[in-house]
This record gives structure tokens, sequence and C-alpha cells, in this order.
């Protein structure tokens, strides 16, 4: 008889176990997680060009291998367990990006529209403007780290503006604000580059 499927609803809980040093927990998580993981991953991968590397189950694998190699990463609920994994996934997919740009020893000829963003889908960038997008984000977060923050969890994320205020600890007045002027700023930066 096969053991019946782990209840989702146990999610921060077996985050708080598996920091604890749960393996038991871990594997529900993973299992428990993994769709939503991929679904993550997918809206990365979306709009990247049709021959990329990775696929969702590779992106999420790569994803996995980085999680569990870096038990330094304190978890407080299931919302903060997939921000951190979407901005993981960022990461994976920018450094693939530099990668093959890198090997193409060519320069980024593509540009991010963040003006066609609409407000409640997070929609993933081109390998390229994924790297143009990471520097001017790089600039936000000297300039003003908490809306740099806003973005990374809206944009790459895919959180809601409730999730993100409750994740940041702000209202969603504030969070409104930040994504607003975080866009116009970035927007006024990648066009810059023109």
């Amino acid at each position: 008889m096969t053991e019946p499927a782990p209840d989702p609803s146990h999610l921060t809980e077996w985050l708080a176990a598996w920091q604890g040093g749960d393996l038991r927990a871990r594997d529900q998580l993973f299992a428990v997680a993994y769709p939503t993981l991929r679904q993550i991953a997918s809206r990365f991968l979306q709009q990247e060009r049709a021959d990329h590397t990775l696929d969702p189950p590779a992106l999420v694998n790569e994803l996995s291998v980085r999680l569990l190699g870096s038990a330094a990463l304190a978890y407080h609920d299931r919302t903060h367990f997939f921000a951190l994994a979407a901005q993981m996934m960022r990461r994976i997919l920018i450094d693939h990006a530099r990668a093959r740009i890198a090997a193409k020893r060519g320069g980024m000829q593509q540009r991010v529209n963040l003006s066609s963003i609409a407000e409640d889908v997070a929609i993933a960038p081109r390998s390229e403007e994924l790297l143009l997008l990471e520097d001017a984000l790089s600039r936000l977060e000297q300039v003003d780290p908490r809306a740099a923050k806003v973005v990374e969890l809206r944009f790459f994320g895919g959180l809601r503006e409730q999730e993100v205020a409750d994740l940041l600890g702000v209202s969603m007045i504030t969070v409104k604000r930040d994504w607003k002027v975080a866009r116009a700023w970035l927007i006024d930066q990648l066009q810059s580059l023109r």
C-alpha cells in the first residue's frame, strides 16, 4: 500500500523541522513544493530563447542542489521559501546567461521593456535582458534597497503585493509606492543604455 501524499498545509512546519535537521521533513517539503517550484521555473523560462539548455525540471533540479547546499538560509514561512527559491532561480539563469554570452564573446543586444509588465503578473526576460536588468537592479539596491527587494519579489518571485508586504513587514501602500518608483527608475536606467 502506498503512503498518502503529504499535506501542503504543513509546509511551514516542514521548513522549521528541516532547519532543525529533520531530513524526512525536507523530503516532504520538496515533494509538496515541487509543482509550485516548477511553475515558477516555467514562468522564468517562458520568454527565454527556444534552445535554452535549461527546462523547468532542470532549473528546479539546479535550484534543489543549491538549496540543499545552503544550510545557512533561514526560511520564515512558505512565502519566504518560495521568494528565496525564485531569487535563486534568477541567479541560476543569470549565471547561465553570463556563461553563454562569455562563450559567444558578443555584446548584449536585447533591451528590457518594464513598462509592459502587468501589475499582477511576473514576466521573465530573455537571458541578455536579464543581465541588463540584473545590473540595473543592483544599482537600484544601492539607492533604495527596499524598492529593489519589492522588484525582486514581484517581478522575479511572482509574489502578489500583499505577500510582498507581509514578507517585508510593510503596508500594501508602501509596496505599491516602491513598485511604482522602482519601475520608473529601472525603465529610466534601461533606456539610458540604448
